[in-house]
């Protein structure tokens, strides 16, 4: 009985305490409460919950319009805004054990000292986090990682040293064979899709990013010039693309079948300039581009997990280090904005290596036949 009245004023006492803090820390929502989220009070670090100076202006504000204009005015591409959101999501609605299940619509409208109590490093959150991406592979760990990390960094906090991103396995960049590039060629130039045969070019010649291709207007593209400015590409920076005359073709035979599209279905503003439209007259996204690369695998006969917008990129790159091009024309070409980047591709598969050895032999025997034949008379 001692145990249990013991037991019993250590809940009271702890209920008392939860009490007195959520009344002096205010919580704007009655779902947000509870003792691990509320660590420090204001008094004891001098600014709202230690936040840097260039937030205590907006510590009363709604964190979640605040922290959508700091990533608006970083330019990060669509892609990567998506990455941050998700992660930050997870993240923020991961539950401390003695805390109450909050909504995301109630964590998105509290204010910005509020949302840095609930993310601070020391109050179990995170740690916990972790824990439920600790079996993801590297690559998206790393990704997620990142993007809560960058919370944190707006908020003033540091990510603590426990915290480590796991080593990725080193993997060569995955390319097709020089049979499957003429079996995916064959199938693109013979498909019933009014796009396929341009995205398939585009790709192989210019090497872009899936989304740079379906960010691509009319406008931006100089036939006469062979050439296409890629805007805001990875990075936010701009750059220029080169075609041949096989890109060339494909634009113009594409363009009579566009014209039809629109005839149909009048495109809106944000999409009357783009250089490849849907069938419904709307800008194409990487995910048609990636339906597009399944249904040209199994026509090609190519593993649908071989196939894809940066497959093809990785070709772009080994077929110009193939042909000579030295590795800071790569680069440029490429948008890689550290050379490191660019550098993989030295490490060419040895089906690749095979590939060219043989070609090169062929080349070799062809040449010797030749000199042999002999002469007439």
């Amino acid at each position: 009985m001692g145990l249990q009245r013991s037991l019993a004023s250590g809940r009271k006492h702890m209920q008392n305490e939860e009490r007195r803090e959520i009344a002096e820390n205010g919580w704007s929502d009655p779902t947000l409460r509870g003792r691990m989220a509320t660590p420090f009070s204001e008094e004891v670090i001098g600014v709202p919950f230690g936040l840097p100076s260039r937030l205590v202006r907006l510590a009363d504000l709604p964190w979640h319009g605040c922290y959508e204009m700091q990533l608006a005015s970083e330019k990060k591409s669509t892609h990567t805004l998506r990455s941050y959101r998700t992660a930050t999501k997870q993240f923020l609605l991961t539950e401390i054990p003695g805390e109450l299940k909050p909504s995301w619509d109630a964590l998105q409208n509290i204010s910005v000292k509020e949302i840095s109590r609930w993310v601070d490093p020391n109050n179990g959150r995170l740690d916990l986090w972790v824990q439920s991406i600790s079996n993801l592979a590297s690559a998206t760990i790393n990704a997620r990682l990142a993007s809560v990390s960058h919370l944190l960094n707006w908020l003033g906090h540091r990510v603590p040293d426990w915290v480590t991103r796991p080593q990725k396995g080193r993997s060569l960049p995955k390319t097709l064979t020089y049979r499957e590039m003429e079996r995916l060629k064959e199938a693109a130039a013979t498909s019933e899709n009014p796009f396929a045969n341009l995205v398939i070019t585009l790709l192989l010649d210019t090497g872009m990013r899936v989304s740079e291709l379906c960010a691509l207007d009319r406008s931006a593209v100089d036939i006469d010039d062979f050439s296409a400015t890629v805007r805001e590409g990875k990075g936010g920076k701009d750059r220029l693309v080169l075609f041949t005359d096989a890109t060339v073709s494909a634009i113009e035979a594409y363009n009579q079948i566009r014209t039809m599209i629109i005839q149909r279905h009048p495109p809106g503003d944000e999409h009357r300039d783009a250089l490849i439209l849907n069938r419904r007259g709307r800008r194409l996204t990487p995910r048609a581009v990636q339906k597009l690369m399944d249904s040209m695998a199994d026509a090609a006969d190519i593993p649908r997990s071989k196939l894809s917008p940066h497959t093809l990129r990785h070709n772009f790159a080994t077929g110009l280090l193939e042909r000579g091009v030295d590795l800071v024309s790569i680069q440029r070409l490429m948008g890689h904005s550290n050379i490191s980047t660019t550098r993989v591709y030295l490490e060419i598969s040895d089906q690749s290596l095979r590939e060219i050895y043989h070609r090169a032999q062929m080349a070799q025997r062809v040449q010797e036949g030749i000199q042999e034949l002999p002469k007439e008379d």
